[in-house]
């Protein structure tokens, strides 16, 4: 008797109660019990309460009965499940930005009742279900942002109250079908970013008479804009950036009276711009056609669209003068025009009846002066006119354009001295004015710019001394002012910019002796201060500078010896000659090496005397570790799990189990070895293979660090230029990370191994656009923004057509954590950004410098170290080669195609890319634009 009353006890206790939940809320924890819940955001979803209506993301109609479920950004894992289409009334759900896998049910058309579904921003895989269309009251289905892969159905055409359709940035195939033009609700339509196969854009679109956004930017079309888009005429939105568009502009896009925004860039249109496209957009605010071929005149009808904002036309081939009506554009803030071959006079008035914000006409033939009123509406942030043969004096109103960030002239003529106020601004972080006819003197007020980053000036006539309130000025961290008249001595406060990084005084007339307080340069890298009138002796303490490696004293009148604590540095610039230098010869700079750094120096002695020899046998140390070594990596490599208590989490649908990936993990599968473990090509029962990396045991605290930023990142994104993690597996202390397999390994060894023969220029050229686009996205694309921290050509993985993934994020970081929780460098020698390794800050930037490296691996066919670079990294030799012979000099013999323009230009790209002050690197959203399917140009820097 006794058992029995137990047995009902606990049976009372496992029940739920009489008033538990009721059957909408069990519907709700049967979904709620095939997730995971890392955060225990749906704690409080409760059997025992009597309605979940009061349940976090759950809302209920004026009855009580359930109308939406939206739960966004709870880190939610595993499959949709249908049961919530037992909901009856359930007309909204929301799962978007979570971890739901596997593939999406056709049994969600069971949700009868649906009119949202939103699952954007998650790890869902397969088809996506032509159920779906049969949804009567569906109006806005956002999938955007998954690994979907297949065609988008065609049964969507029959959908009957569709308004939104996104599924952007998923894996998608085949063409855009025609028979979503059949769908006269749709309002928003959102296919960028997706694989499809090469089309043209389907003329159906042209019906859909209701469309307001149509976002297909990055969607491989080809051919020419049907004129059937010119029928939109409510379409507020057009995008198709980023594809292979030509021909013309169609005169009938002019139907487009109420777009806000066209977006056309990074294509290659030709032809003139119709007149009736400016003449008639009434609505325009933005207008982006950059990146292109188009030829002709600006037509100046766009500047009286009452609206207009910004207009980008920069990187084409177009002509002409501005037009007048330009000055009369009273919204325009963004003017970009940079790179066309556009020529005569800068309108007199312009800035006086707008607020300009940006001004970039770049690298054009423009002559005459600049606007007196540019700055008239005190907005102007950025005056960029590099490269064009203006003259005359600088307008006395840019004195006092307290708004200005960026200004960049050099390049021109200009003359006479610069206004006063001009040197004092507060914001501004870079001034360049270099390669002009400018003079007067440096003024003391420069103290006032407080935000100044870059003093550019040289080539100029400036005269006069160094003044010592540029001390003042804590963010400086480059001083250019080669080539002038500067006389004096150095102030001795200059050696107390604790952030300078270049200090270029070449060719003046700088006299005394150098500053000895100098220990607080520790960033510095270059110190250039030849052909001057320097006397005194060398200060011993730049022999303690940790990352000097530029260091020119030539040609002046220095005099004692040469300090022996210069043999610290690790010099790729040395140059002492032409001085009056005496005493020996520091033993590591009797080298033939540095017999030209030295001469001209008649007092300095040869030391020849008590060299020794190092015995080769020291190598044998080494080679007896290796043996030692080489029997316990067998013993790790050789141990196996057969038993499977592994915890597996998938980011797509794997049909694979984790014993058949840990049983594959033998020698034989063994394709390469990295810092932070061995990776497998693991081939399955189905035939299909797998890259497997088995992460090291080393430090637990670095193993977990490594494996949580590989799922963490590679876990949520999703794109055709990032490898896809398939899903990793833990058991106990092993963890594995099983890959999508890429059988033509990684660039280096494509660059620089046995297939380099197989890699011509379009294979590299498009290879440079993968890994922008790839790039474009962890910056841009995402939030938050991911930045890779360790680019390089063996982190850059080839698929079976040589097209490019990004793979190896081990060392990425969200970038707003960056900043704080970087404690040591990542990345490898030859790719860091010189920032990196004494700030140990880094953010998007950082990428940019090592993708730069990555673009001169491709045109140089060099590796980033290699000993054929003459002791420097591949970044300074291809300067040095470009500077002194050429940019033929640079490139890889192996490319004689005769592409030699092109290359050119992405060698451009490249050295502006691994500039070494950040800001001067362009976003890699404008990298993209140049590089994936537009124009090869120079972007503008943002």
């Amino acid at each position: 008797m006794m058992v029995v009353l137990v047995v009902v006890f606990f049976l009372a206790l496992l029940s739920p109660p009489a008033a538990g939940v009721n059957e909408e809320g069990r519907l709700l924890l049967q979904f709620r019990d095939g997730l995971d819940d890392p955060r225990g955001a749906l704690a409080d979803w409760a059997r025992a309460a009597a309605s979940p209506c009061n349940w976090t993301g759950v809302t209920c109609g004026a009855g009580g009965a359930v109308t939406a479920v939206r739960l966004p950004s709870l880190d939610l894992q595993g499959p949709f499940s249908p049961s919530l289409c037992g909901l009856r009334s359930l007309s909204s759900i929301s799962l978007a930005d979570n971890y739901i896998n596997s593939s999406l049910p056709a049994a969600v058309s069971r949700c009868a009742a649906l009119a949202e579904l939103d699952l954007s921003m998650n790890a869902l895989v397969g088809p996506i279900p032509a159920e779906l269309a049969a949804l009567p009251r569906l109006r806005r289905l956002v999938l955007d942002s998954n690994n979907f892969s297949g065609e988008i159905p065609a049964a969507f055409g029959g959908a009957a109250a569709l308004q939104t359709l996104s599924l952007a940035a998923n894996l998608l195939s085949g063409e855009i079908p025609a028979s979503l033009g059949n769908v006269s609700t749709l309002r928003d339509l959102l296919l960028a970013y997706n694989p499809f196969s090469p089309g043209p854009i389907p003329p159906e679109i042209g019906n859909l008479s209701d469309l307001r956004t149509l976002w297909l930017t990055s969607c491989n079309l080809r051919g020419e804009l049907p004129a059937s888009l010119g029928r939109l005429g409510r379409l507020e939105r057009l995008d198709l950036a980023q594809n292979d568009l030509r021909g013309p502009v169609p005169a009938a896009l002019a139907g487009l009276s109420s777009a806000v925004a066209i977006e056309l860039y990074g294509n290659r249109l030709s032809g003139p711009i119709p007149d009736q496209l400016a003449r008639n957009l009434s609505s325009l605010r933005f207008f982006d056609a950059s990146g292109n071929l188009l030829r002709g005149e600006i037509p100046p009808g766009f500047f009286h669209l009452p609206l207009l904002e910004s207009f980008h036309l920069y990187q084409n081939r177009l002509a002409g003068g501005l037009p007048a009506s330009l000055a009369g554009a009273r919204r325009l803030a963004d003017l970009r025009l940079h790179g066309n071959d556009l020529s005569g006079r800068l309108p007199a008035d312009l800035g006086e009846t707008s607020a300009l914000v940006v001004v970039d006409l770049s690298q054009n033939r423009f002559s005459g002066e600049i606007p007196r009123g540019v700055c008239h509406g005190s907005s102007l942030e950025e005056l960029m006119l590099i490269g064009n043969s203006l003259s005359g004096t600088l307008p006395e109103g840019l004195g006092s354009c307290r708004t200005l960030r960026r200004v960049r002239l050099s390049g021109n003529s200009l003359s006479g001295e610069v206004p006063p106020g001009m040197w004092a601004l507060p914001r501004v972080s870079l001034l360049d004015l270099e390669g002009n006819l400018l003079s007067g003197e440096i003024s003391p007020a420069i103290a006032g710019a407080r935000n100044l980053s870059v003093l550019a000036i040289s080539r100029n006539q400036f005269s006069g001394v160094v003044p010592g309130e540029i001390a003042a000025l804590k963010n400086l961290f480059e001083i250019s002012a080669a080539g002038n008249r500067l006389a004096g001595p150095l102030p001795p406060a200059i050696g107390r910019l604790a952030g300078l990084q270049v200090l270029n005084l070449h060719g003046n007339a700088i006299s005394g002796e150098l500053p000895r307080d100098v220990l607080s340069w520790r960033r510095l890298t270059e110190l250039d201060l030849g052909s001057n009138l320097l006397t005194g002796t060398i200060p011993s303490e730049l022999g303690f500078l940790p990352v000097l490696n530029y260091l020119d004293l030539s040609d002046n009148l220095l005099s004692g010896g040469i300090p022996p604590e210069l043999q610290n540095l690790k010099l790729n610039i040395f140059n002492l000659s032409y001085n009056r230098l005496s005493g020996e010869v520091p033993a590591l700079f009797e080298t033939a090496v540095y017999r030209d750094s030295l001469t001209g120096n008649p007092g300095l002695g040869d030391r020849r005397k008590g060299r020794s020899f190092l015995p080769s046998v020291l190598a044998a140390a080494g080679l007896l570790l290796l043996i030692l070594a080489a029997g316990f990596l067998e013993r790790r490599r050789r141990r196996a799990r057969r038993r499977s208590p592994w915890k597996v989490t998938s980011f797509h649908r794997v049909s694979f189990p984790a014993r058949e990936i840990a049983e594959g993990l033998e020698e034989k599968n063994l394709v390469g070895e990295g810092a932070s473990g061995e990776v497998y090509r693991v081939k399955l029962s189905d035939g299909t293979a797998v890259a497997v990396k088995k992460l090291r045991r080393g430090s637990a605290e670095k193993t977990n660090r490594f494996f949580e930023a590989e799922v963490a990142t590679l876990g949520r994104v999703r794109h055709k230029s990032i490898v896809r993690l398939w899903c990793c597996c833990v058991l106990e202390d092993c963890r594995l990370l099983v890959y999508e397999y890429l059988p033509n390994g990684s660039l280096r060894e494509a660059l620089h191994g046995g297939k380099r023969s197989r890699l011509g220029w379009p294979e590299r050229r498009r290879i440079a656009g993968d890994v922008a686009e790839g790039l474009a996205y962890l910056h841009h694309g995402i939030a938050p923004p991911v930045v890779h921290r360790d680019l390089k050509s063996s982190n850059i993985l080839l698929d079976a057509e040589f097209r490019a993934k990004i793979g190896d994020f081990g060392a990425a970081k969200a970038a707003p954590d960056t900043a704080n929780s970087v404690t040591a460098v990542a990345g490898s020698t030859g790719y860091i950004a010189p920032e990196y390794a004494y700030t140990l800050k880094v953010n998007e930037k950082s990428d940019v410098y090592s993708f730069g490296v990555v673009l001169l691996e491709l045109l140089t066919g060099k590796e980033p170290l290699a000993g054929e670079l003459e002791g420097k990294d591949l970044v300074k030799w291809v300067r040095g080669k470009v500077e002194e012979m050429g940019t033929a000099a640079a490139m890889d013999a192996n490319l004689d195609d005769g592409l030699v323009e092109e290359r050119e230009r992405m060698l451009e790209l490249a050295l502006l890319c691994t500039s070494d002050l950040p800001i001067n690197r362009p976003a890699m959203t404008r990298v993209a634009k140049v590089l994936c399917r537009g124009s090869l140009g120079v972007p503008d820097v943002e």
